[in-house]
Order: structure tokens, then sequence, then C-alpha cells
């Protein structure tokens, strides 16, 4: 499916995935000590660094980078929606 025409990831904000980057190898880098991104904000849920955050936690561009060739984009987002419901 082109780029263009697929919908975006569905992502809701909750930040239950930026509290969870200490779980990760990818993503462990990021921890702050307690399992949290350090650029996350507990009072708003917001992205301290959204517009220069890391490639892993930019979804889209991620899928294209290292998985387009691996897994459809529907399965791709599946797969996380489960992953995301689980935490």
């Amino acid at each position: 499916m082109d780029r263009q025409a697929r919908e975006p990831f569905p992502c809701n904000g909750c930040g239950k995935c930026c509290r969870q980057v200490g779980h990760s190898v990818a993503t462990a880098w990021l921890d702050r000590g307690d399992g949290t991104c350090r650029h996350f904000g507990d009072a708003d849920n917001r992205c301290g660094i959204y517009a220069q955050r890391p490639l892993v936690c930019r979804v889209e561009e991620y899928y294209e980078r290292h998985l387009a060739t691996q897994v459809t984009w529907t399965e791709f987002v599946r797969i996380n929606l489960d992953i995301c419901a689980k935490l």
C-alpha cells in the first residue's frame, strides 16, 4: 500500500509506551531510571522533544525503514495495538 494512501498509526497519546522504554533493548537508552522515557512529561503525557524524537519513536518512519518488507502496514498496526492493550 502506498504510504500516502494508508491510515496514520492510531496513537491515542496515552503514554503507555513511553512509560515502558526500560523494557526494550531498542529504547532502554531513553530510560530515566524508572522505566519511563526521560523526555516524557508525566503531567501532560507529552514528549518534550517530539519534533526531534528518535527514529524508534517515529512509528511510520520506523516501519518504512525497518519493517515494510517484512509485514504489511495493517498487520504492523494490529500487532502494535495488541501490545498497547497489554501494557
